[in-house]
This record gives structure tokens, C-alpha cells and sequence, in this order.
């Protein structure tokens, strides 16, 4: 407690906000790596400071990114308090410091967002798409085949009719429209 009293009162402030935002960051990458963090700073309990422009859900005022500056900031301070005299350049540095390091985890979030992947089907997006025919599919509408179609590196076997005439196993074909849910209309390639 001594070596703390000897200190100056602005790095008894960078310590004290070192302390407390560590052990705060702490207890969130914790949480975060359990699965239970509700904190992830992608999302505000107001509306403002969206960094996103629209596209991915980032949030510039939370209170992780809060952690993220504290973190940098004080940590700077303590570092450079032997280097660096002038205690407005120290702090000036440190806030720069602090203000990276919500880039960087910024930048970060960014990467991990772009690893998700939506491979949900929709029968959508089968139109106009190539596919192979499955089962053969009668002429007329008469009765129901299947296709074989490979929608974003998922191969599907959907139900399809054919308008005028009847199209045998392995014969190329467009789906045209869509039927239903589950149904397509395809003419032979």
C-alpha cells in the first residue's frame, strides 16, 4: 500500500481504472467463452452510434467498448509514465491508445461477423438454376419427378413437373417457376 501512496495522483488513476477495467474484461472473456455473455457489444440499450452502415450490428457506445478504451488507455499510462514526462502527451497517447484498441476489436468483430454463413434453403432460389433430373418427370403435368440441384454447395432433390414433355433420368433442365413450397416447373436444357 505504500508503493501506491508514493505514486502521483494521475497514475494512482490509471492504475486504479487498470484495475478495474482488467478485471472487468476478465469476467467478460469468461462469460463470452461460456456462452453466456449478453454483453458482446453488438448491440445498445439506445439507439445511436452504429457503425455499421446498415450491413453488420456494431455498436459504438456499449459497455464492452467502454472496456476496450479503459483497457488501453490506463494500460498506456502505466507503460509509458517512465518514457514519456509530459503528463498531457502521456495522456494524449493514452487516449489515442484507448481509441485503437476499440478499433481493433472493431476490426476483429468485423472478421468473425463475415464468417457466418446463412445455408438456410429457400425455394427461391432455385429459380432459373440449372439442376439434373432425378426421378424421370412426366409430360403435361401429369405426375410429379425429381430434380437434383446444388444450391450454395448444398445438393437438394426437389419435386418438379414439366410443362409439354417428358424428361428422363440425367437430362439437364431450368426450373422456370415455382409451383409451391415444394414444387417446381422445369423445361429440359
Amino acid at each position: 500500500m505504500d508503493l501506491f501512496n508514493q505514486l502521483e495522483l494521475d497514475q494512482k488513476i490509471y492504475w486504479c481504472i487498470a484495475i478495474f477495467s482488467t478485471l472487468v474484461f476478465i469476467v467478460q472473456a469468461v462469460l463470452t467463452f461460456i456462452g453466456t455473455d449478453a454483453f458482446d457489444g453488438t448491440q445498445a440499450d439506445f439507439d445511436g452510434g452504429d457503425l455499421s452502415g446498415g450491413g453488420e450490428p456494431f455498436q459504438l457506445f456499449s459497455f464492452r467498448n467502454l472496456i476496450n478504451f479503459l483497457l488501453g488507455f490506463s494500460w498506456t499510462g502505466i507503460s509509458f509514465s517512465g518514457i514519456i514526462s509530459n503528463r498531457i502527451l502521456l495522456m494524449a497517447l493514452a487516449v489515442f491508445v484507448g481509441i485503437l484498441f476499440i478499433a481493433m476489436f472493431f476490426i476483429i468483430l468485423r472478421q468473425l461477423m463475415k464468417l457466418a454463413e446463412d445455408n438456410s434453403f429457400r425455394i427461391e432460389d432455385t429459380l432459373n438454376q440449372v439442376a439434373e433430373v432425378y426421378i424421370p418427370i412426366p409430360e403435361n403435368k401429369k405426375g410429379k419427378g425429381k430434380i437434383s440441384i446444388s444450391i450454395r454447395g448444398s445438393v437438394r432433390e426437389i419435386d418438379s413437373i414439366s410443362k409439354n414433355e417428358r424428361i428422363e433420368t440425367g437430362a439437364p433442365v431450368r426450373v422456370i417457376k415455382i409451383e409451391s413450397p415444394n414444387l417446381v416447373l422445369v423445361e429440359k436444357i
